[in-house]
């Protein structure tokens, strides 16, 4: 049938008298019988005018070449040969009317990634058309993420056991989609073993030469290939074609023999038998109805083929027109428009345009398949928009991948020494995230935020610190106020109980300002519960450094009044008028400014502040009070160890003074309490993490004021209240009975 639209397309110039106009155009045609090497071998005889082409040939090459162009075979493989031969004897151009498979195979490659089948099986045609082909498709499947399991070649001349171990490797694939780069001669020779092995279930992916063949389509008695999906050549017409094959008529065409042998093929007869065969065909009569005769020869369906046989021999007509009405200057490229309104040209490698139909093979309820175009590519447009597709019409077998897609959460890791489309999804660890499919790494979440349980999404971590709501801040701040209103209940007792000898032999005035310095002592603790602010994260050291300084002074005020009341008693004594009322408000005030100063120089240079702390809890905020200078810190407490240290020492050397109620002694094991308890909190204070360094701040305040209170102040009010028998001047200042 290429050859009939060929000689259409002849006489078609023939006729015109536009187009080499007193010229007519002549032909020999050669069957290569879809062999290389016959058609190497007519190509010579093409080009040097033998009829016999010895390979290799003793005749010279070095004449005029015959014919001044030919009309190859549809198959790359020939047409590759025919281009090969006549290059080096001055055939300078080889052009094609049908698009390279360099498109074909990227084309089919972006097909597969467009329906996500990233583990495919591929099967090739064991010459250069599937070879190149399929060169092309692995090289842009590799750039679009897509693996192939297997790629196996096959020629329709190959043994049996190869097509053995092709089917073979297909049945032990794991893969679901086999994009076939295969003649049509090819696919039916393997289409016939696959049928034997109902070798069903596959997503087929076909190039041109068999996607759009009624031949195959009608072969496949199982079904095997329904739902194959691949590109063919656009659909076209060339008009009066149809006719012209069916108005002529083989006893008075110019083109007789041809005709003949089409017509005994169409019409299974036979032109003047001899009445000596034994054939026992029919007779044909030339004037056999072939209106009604459905037969691949006449097939329409085909015709973008005979489409483009007909460019090819008007592109032969238009260069040959263009030579011959040329001056000094001729132009050297063909553009043309057919009659049909198809633009034809050739770019620098002598391609046309490429454009495909996206064909897709749907079956029928009267078993036949119907071929249905489903979508176009067009590789001359912008990447998003070269593929067209209608989803809602294919048919396919829909997933063949190596691993399901990774869900959003987790990340792929590629499987050692696998294909990069086989890998592992691995969940994302704590604090990163992957919020998209296929995700191949983890994104770490801002510090403020982390991974949500399904890791995929960051929300902002939860803020915590030491809060009045929770059970620990409740228990503390009932600590707390319970020592406050404890200490309020001493003062009482004290101010009421204020001119009876217990009160006034221990400094009254003292002891009322180490009452009110230890509830201020209880009180502060208060200010480390509750969200860190600017204000509370200073006053909150402040607010301890001072109160305890000012507690430590009076305590070490009461000592050293002990101290100097026991030098007073002896002879010739004037220390008490050294050490007064007024010696001791001094003593108290000056031990108070020094810590005041203190902080003021921490506050002024480098405060405590809030801060963010996201590496102690790491799914939270902790919320903390820097201390802004280490320095000023441990200043502020070291001069309260110093101060305590102080009056530990003086209350131990005036633990065994005389007297019946030794106020020294109280002090003394006070400040050996006061001591354990900070020294303790140190490393205490390091180890704990987030709020619970607080916690233990407090503990440290609470445990230090209690024990200042209970060892000191408690005895008092047991003598004051349940013992009152004691609280006189006689009892205290006697001697202890020996």
């Amino acid at each position: 049938m290429q050859i009939i639209a060929m000689l259409f397309a002849i006489e078609e110039v023939n006729n015109s008298t536009d187009l080499l106009p007193g010229i007519s155009l002549g032909y020999k045609i050669y069957d290569n019988c879809g062999s290389v090497a016959r058609s190497a071998g007519v190509t010579l005889a093409l080009a040097n005018g033998n009829e016999i082409v010895s390979i290799p040939s003793k005749t010279s090459c070095t004449r005029a070449a015959y014919v001044q162009a030919i009309i190859g075979a549809t198959s790359s493989p020939t047409a590759i040969a025919v281009a090969a031969v006549i290059g080096p004897f001055f055939y300078p151009s080889f052009l094609r009317t049908i698009p390279s498979d360099y498109y074909q195979s990227r084309a089919l490659a972006h097909l597969v990634k467009y329906f996500g089948w990233t583990w495919v099986g591929a099967i090739r045609s064991s010459n250069d058309y599937g070879n190149n082909g399929m060169a092309t498709f692995t090289e842009t499947a590799q750039q679009l993420g897509i693996c192939l399991e297997y790629s196996v070649s096959f020629f329709r001349t190959d043994p049996s056991d190869k097509i053995q171990e092709i089917i073979g490797i297909i049945k032990a694939s794991t893969s679901r989609v086999i994009v076939a780069f295969l003649s049509r001669a090819d696919l039916n020779v393997l289409l016939h073993e696959f049928l034997y092995h109902n070798l069903s279930g596959y997503q087929w992916i076909g190039s041109e030469s068999w996607i759009f063949d009624s031949q195959t389509a009608e072969m496949d008695i199982h079904h095997i290939l329904d739902g194959s999906i691949g590109l063919s050549i656009p659909k076209a017409h060339v008009t009066g074609l149809r006719e012209f094959i069916l108005d002529e008529k083989p006893l008075n065409s110019s083109n007789n023999g041809l005709f003949t042998e089409f017509w005994e093929a169409l019409f299974n007869c036979k032109f003047r038998q001899s009445k000596s065969s034994a054939d026992t065909q029919r007779e044909c009569t030339g004037q056999e109805d072939v209106t009604g005769v459905q037969n691949s020869f006449i097939d329409m369906s085909l015709m973008p083929i005979f489409n483009n046989v007909y460019k090819g021999v008007y592109a032969v007509a238009h260069a040959l027109h263009n030579i011959l009405s040329c001056n000094k200057t001729c132009n050297k490229t063909v553009h043309f428009t057919t009659k049909e309104g198809d633009e034809v040209y050739f770019n620098e490698n002598g391609d046309p345009a490429a454009k495909y139909e996206i064909i897709n093979w749907q079956p029928r309820e009267n078993g036949i398949v119907e071929f249905v175009t489903v979508g176009l590519y067009n590789p001359s447009l912008v990447q998003e928009k070269q593929l067209n597709l209608q989803n809602q019409s294919l048919i396919w077998v829909p997933v063949s991948v190596c691993n399901e897609k990774c869900p959003p959460g987790t990340h792929k890791v590629h499987q050692k020494g696998r294909p990069v489309c086989c890998y592992d999804c691995i969940r994302c660890a704590e604090g990163e995230i992957s919020n998209i499919t296929d995700s191949v790494t983890c994104v770490r979440c801002l510090p403020e935020f982390w991974s949500n349980e399904r890791r995929d999404s960051c929300i902002k971590k939860e803020a915590v610190f030491l809060s009045y709501e929770e059970i620990m801040g409740a228990l503390l701040t009932a600590a707390s106020v319970f020592g406050a209103y404890m200490t309020i209940g001493v003062i009482l007792i004290f101010f009421k109980y204020r001119k009876t000898p217990i009160v006034r032999a221990n400094n009254s005035e003292l002891s009322f300002l180490l009452l009110f310095s230890l509830i201020l002592c209880f009180l502060c603790s208060l200010t480390f519960i509750g969200q860190p602010s600017d204000w509370s994260c200073m006053f909150r050291h402040v607010a301890f450094g001072i109160t305890f300084v000012l507690c430590i002074s009076c305590l070490l005020g009461k000592t050293i009044v002990v101290l100097m009341a026991f030098r007073a008693t002896r002879p010739g004594s004037s220390v008490q008028k050294w050490f007064g009322q007024t010696q001791q408000r001094l003593c108290v005030t000056a031990f108070t400014l020094i810590q005041v100063v203190i902080c003021i120089i921490w506050l002024t240079t480098s405060p405590p502040f809030p801060f963010k702390n996201f590496k102690e809890i790491k799914d939270k905020i902790t919320l903390e009070c820097a201390l802004g200078s280490a320095v000023g810190f441990w200043a502020v407490l070291g001069y309260i160890g110093l101060l305590a240290i102080l009056c530990f020492i003086f209350a131990f050397l005036a633990r065994k003074l005389p007297d019946n109620f030794n106020e020294a002694k109280f002090i003394t094991f006070s400040m050996l309490i006061f001591c354990a308890v900070w020294i303790t909190f140190i490393p205490a204070y390091v180890s704990s993490p987030g709020k619970f360094s607080v916690a233990v701040e407090i503990f440290a305040i609470l445990a230090s004021s209690f024990g200042l209170l209970i060892c000191i102040f408690i005895p008092k009010c047991y003598i004051i209240l349940l013992k009152p028998e004691k609280n006189t001047k006689k009892h205290i200042m006697g001697k202890k009975a020996p």
